[in-house]
């Protein structure tokens, strides 16, 4: 099993990562908003390190903590 990089993913590139059966991209980013969505404490530790909303990418430290609460893809 391949550990994920910790690196600058576009939110697209990640959440393919998570969900890479799902027919579109848009699809796997829906799917990852809504996992964030449901895991309170993720959404809080991400809104604490200052992820804007409308961001088109994941930074590394926003990458590390989606692992830490969701697990490797």
């Amino acid at each position: 099993m391949k550990t994920l990089e910790i690196r600058i993913y576009g939110k697209s590139e990640l959440a393919r990562l998570y969900f890479p059966k799902t027919k579109t991209k848009k699809g796997a980013l829906n799917n990852l908003k809504f996992w964030i969505r449901l895991n309170i404490d993720l959404q809080n530790a991400l809104i604490a390190c200052g992820m804007p909303k409308r961001a088109q990418r994941y930074f590394p430290e926003e990458v590390a903590l989606i692992v830490y609460y969701l697990g490797e893809p």
